[in-house]
């Protein structure tokens, strides 16, 4: 599959969510993003927003296996990963696959799971594999984790520590919609959901193939240099305790091929860096306590953005490369 391919997939997948979501195209392609650099996305936003029926829409319109998982506080590790269970008939134990056995998981309200929970994630989310007494069960591809919480609710939930923040490419908010586009919401949905006409256009295969091309994309060394000095800002910053880390640099980089590709390109801009690097860096920082009480991680983030010089118009093109 070659990356003008991608691109067509991206455009269909974006269609049919549409069917669905109304006015979230910038959403939209974030999770596109996500999906096709092999990524988890974290949808974080008070209830309401439509934050599962996106889930649910991208799922649906992907020909792979998909499953929900509702976090609660009594969840334990064992209901995500499986079980090892003893099969009287056989006289063997047996493992028997949990939930995460499958291509697209929904992780909702993933904050009110216990720690020990969530920690139960960071093995599959990282390496694709899940390790229960002692036997590593590889998961198979594509794998995704769409995970929801709602951040203005403090009671019964635990909060995301900063290890697990780290696993998800992009932290998404979907705010409330405009008037307009509210109405279109209560047209759309007055007789019945259209999540149920929602067909999958893409299979596995073809979902999996478009997930290797992303690293087909060229980036000069102007960009890199670019992205870095952005980095770099964020760990000498004085209202940052902790930085971007290089596994970050490395999602950002991730993220900006992958965007180049929806935008009809097979190189990088300086402008990708700027539209990416607020979802992909934002919930990998951590502010100092005193600057926490006046600005929001976006806020500090989008001043470093602002103050680092971006290169100027040049050669970002790799010889021979050419608009899609």
């Amino acid at each position: 599959m070659e990356i003008r391919d991608v691109e067509r997939l991206a455009t269909s997948i974006k269609k049919s969510i549409n069917q669905v979501i109304v006015g979230k195209d910038e959403i939209i392609d974030l999770m596109l993003v996500a999906l096709f650099s092999s990524s988890h996305v974290l949808l974080d936003d008070v209830p309401g927003t439509g934050k599962t029926v996106l889930a649910k829409t991208m799922a649906k319109s992907l020909g792979t296996s998909f499953n929900r998982i509702q976090f609660t506080p009594d969840l334990l590790p064992t209901d995500l990963t499986g079980i090892q269970f003893y099969n009287q008939k056989s006289g063997e134990f047996e493992f028997r696959p949990g939930p995460l056995f499958s291509n697209i998981v929904l992780a909702d309200e993933i904050n009110r799971a216990t720690p020990r929970t969530q920690s139960s994630l960071l093995e599959c989310m990282e390496e694709r594999q899940v390790t229960i007494d002692g036997v590593t069960h590889s998961l198979s591809r594509p794998f995704m984790v769409i995970a929801t919480q709602n951040p203005v609710e403090s009671q019964g939930t635990f909060p995301l520590p900063e290890a697990q923040l780290d696993r998800f490419l992009i932290r998404i908010s979907m705010g409330y919609p405009s008037k307009e586009e509210g109405i279109e919401i209560l047209k759309r949905f007055k007789e019945k959901s259209p999540l149920s006409t929602i067909e999958a256009i893409v299979n596995e295969h073809d979902l999996i193939q478009a997930q290797d091309v992303y690293s087909d994309v060229y980036v000069n060394d102007d960009i890199l240099n670019y992205l870095m000095d952005i980095v770099e800002k964020t760990r000498t910053h004085p209202d940052i305790e902790l930085g971007v880390s290089p596994r970050g640099s490395q999602a950002l980089l991730k993220a900006i091929q992958v965007y180049a590709i929806l935008q009809g390109r097979d190189y990088v801009e300086p402008d990708d860096i700027k539209k990416m690097a607020l979802p992909v860096l934002s919930h990998r920082i951590v502010s100092n306590q005193l600057y926490q009480q006046t600005a929001t991680n976006e806020q500090i983030l989008e001043g470093i953005i602002n103050s680092v010089k971006a290169p100027v118009e040049g050669d970002f093109k790799e010889k021979g490369s050419h608009l899609l």
